[in-house]
Formats: structure tokens, C-alpha cells, sequence
């Protein structure tokens, strides 16, 4: 798949927005002198509590950095976002994302990692549902962002139960909250999603986990892909949020309640419900070993194999951040 057909892959999922074209059109391709400028979701716990915080602002003052924030629904868009050069750092997002980042051409290096999560995704059921195993999806409706870490569960949850994803389900391709309408509306059986997402419909509507990344052997690791060029140039500014990150990563384990106490208002979520998903999460940032790259590349067989990816990637000729 050539480049120009990444981009038309990414229109049809709703990510290439004339807005953000203009941007990336009207802004040089690295960042303005003195500006950081981040991407994050909903599911970017972390960075969430640090801006909330102006924690990263305090922190780069004394360099002369400006920080901006960017949301984004989901990590396929802010990936985008990075390869036409209106970001300079990715929050965290799914494993399988900067896989089609590398199909796609994007110059990006794989800045840190948050260790395995395996519990804060999930394929669920209707607290209702007759369904009781992964196994009974056959010809069942299910609903998965395409191409997240959500995804590849999907995959190797059916997989492990004897059916095959293209042929013996029904797969809508939704984002989260067009899923979870469907999901509580009746209109999908099954749902594949994660953290805070997998929290607050097990909350909200006593959804019931079918299978998880424990269950099916999938890691669930999360990565920041950064801009080369913008870690090449700024070592330092990159170097104070990898220590933030670290730092506010291991506050938010030792002090779960007081950390979803500030984190709950920032997000609009209640306070179980991001107990719950701060729970599942192991939050350990530390930079990218050789153990999570052999399970990118893992992941990037399989959707080779399921034509998501045109032709076989080799994770490694993607840089890798080693730290101090």
C-alpha cells in the first residue's frame, strides 16, 4: 500500500479532518521555537493529571518552553497529527498504532513505554447477554476501534476460540462512543474496548468481560511516539517529560485515591470509575526494551496476515529512545 493509500485509509476512518490538513499546511513542519506541543486522549492518564497540573509548564520554564495540548479521540489521529508535523510528541497510545505509523512513512521514534496493562482491555457483553464465551460470537455482531490494541485483542481472543475474525463474526469498526451507544442500545453483541472506556460501561451497565489480555496472552503495552526530529533538536525538553512521566506514574500507584480524587474532574468521569481504570493500568514509563519490540513485531505479522498492513514491517529499523 503506497503512502497516498495510508491517507485514504485514514480519511475513511473519519482522522484526516480538513482542519488538521490546514494546519499542517499553514505550520512548518517542526515546532515553533520554544513550543512543545502534545497530543493526548482520553486515555492518556498520565499526561491528563500533568497538564491538569501545569505540571510540565512549571518543569520547562527555566528552558523557555511553551507546552501546547492537542486532544484527540483516539491514537490513530494523533499519529497523523505527528507525521504532517502539527505535533511534536504523542501521548500514549496502543501497541498496534505505531505500527501503521511506520506502514505509513511517519519519521517518528519510539520516545517511552507504559509496561503492560493486559487487564485494561477487554472484550465485553451486555450484563444481560445469553452470550458466555468468546466461542458463541459466531455470527454475533461485535464492535472494535479498527486498527487499535483493541483490535488485535479482538483478533487473538477469536483466534483462541476456534473462530476466525473475517469470516465468523460480524465486525463493526466504531470508535468508542459511537460503540458504546450501540452496545447499550442492543444494536452489537459484543464489545472490544479498553480503559476508562471498559471501566465505565462495567460501571454504568454491568457489562461482563468475556476476555481480556490476560486471558488471550496479549500485553497491551502503550507507547509515546515522538517527532526524530523534535528529540533530535530538544534532548532536554524530552528528557524533563520523561521524567515527569515517570514520576507521576509511580505517585498515581502509591496514592490510588488521592490520584483519582484529581484525575476524575479532568476527564468527566466518576471517581470509581477511574479507580477502576487506574487499577488496570500499570503506569511503569520507562524507555522501550527489546522485550516490547519482539511483541510489536509479533502484532505486525498478524495484521499483515489479516491485510491491514500491506506488507510485512520490521519494527526494528524504527529508533528507539534508550533514556539518559
Amino acid at each position: 500500500m503506497t503512502g497516498n493509500n495510508y491517507w485514504k485509509f485514514f480519511r475513511k476512518l473519519g482522522i484526516l479532518s480538513a482542519l488538521l490538513t490546514l494546519l499542517a499546511v499553514a505550520l512548518p513542519s517542526w515546532a515553533a521555537s520554544g513550543t512543545l506541543r502534545i497530543g493526548f486522549q482520553k486515555s492518556s492518564s498520565l499526561l491528563i493529571l500533568l497538564k491538569g497540573q501545569w505540571i510540565l509548564e512549571k518543569a520547562l520554564a527555566s528552558q523557555g518552553v511553551k507546552v501546547e495540548w492537542h486532544e484527540f479521540t483516539s491514537g490513530l489521529p494523533m499519529v497523523e497529527a505527528l507525521n504532517v508535523g502539527a505535533l511534536d510528541l504523542s501521548a500514549d497510545v496502543a501497541d498496534t498504532v505505531p505500527l501503521f505509523a511506520q506502514a505509513a512513512g511517519t519519521e517518528f521514534t519510539y520516545f517511552l513505554q507504559e509496561k503492560p496493562s493486559p487487564t485494561a482491555e477487554a472484550l465485553v457483553v451486555p450484563k444481560d447477554s445469553p452470550i458466555k464465551s468468546v466461542a458463541e460470537l459466531r455470527g454475533k455482531k461485535v464492535a472494535v476501534a479498527k486498527a487499535s490494541g483493541a483490535h488485535y485483542l479482538t483478533v487473538a481472543a477469536l483466534t483462541q476460540a476456534g473462530l476466525d475474525f473475517t469470516r465468523d463474526a460480524q465486525v463493526s469498526f466504531l470508535q468508542p462512543a459511537d460503540a458504546r451507544t450501540a452496545f447499550e442500545s442492543g444494536a452489537i453483541d459484543a464489545w472490544t474496548t479498553w480503559d476508562p472506556f471498559l471501566a465505565t460501561v462495567q460501571l454504568k451497565s454491568g457489562a461482563r468481560i468475556l476476555a481480556d489480555g490476560k486471558s488471550t496472552g496479549v500485553s497491551y503495552t502503550r507507547f509515546y511516539p515522538v517527532s526524530s526530529r523534535y528529540l533530535k533538536e530538544n534532548p532536554a525538553v524530552l528528557q524533563v517529560v520523561a521524567d515527569e512521566l515517570t514520576r507521576i506514574g509511580k505517585w498515581v500507584k502509591a496514592n490510588p485515591d488521592e490520584a483519582a480524587k484529581v484525575h476524575a474532574p479532568l476527564v468527566g468521569l466518576d471517581i470509581e470509575v477511574v479507580k477502576l481504570a487506574n487499577s488496570r493500568r500499570s503506569y511503569d514509563v520507562a524507555p522501550v526494551d527489546q522485550e516490547a519490540i519482539a511483541e510489536q513485531q509479533k502484532i505486525a505479522d498478524v495484521f499483515s496476515n489479516q491485510k491491514l498492513l500491506s506488507a510485512p514491517l520490521e519494527v526494528k529499523k524504527v529508533p528507539v529512545w534508550n533514556g539518559k
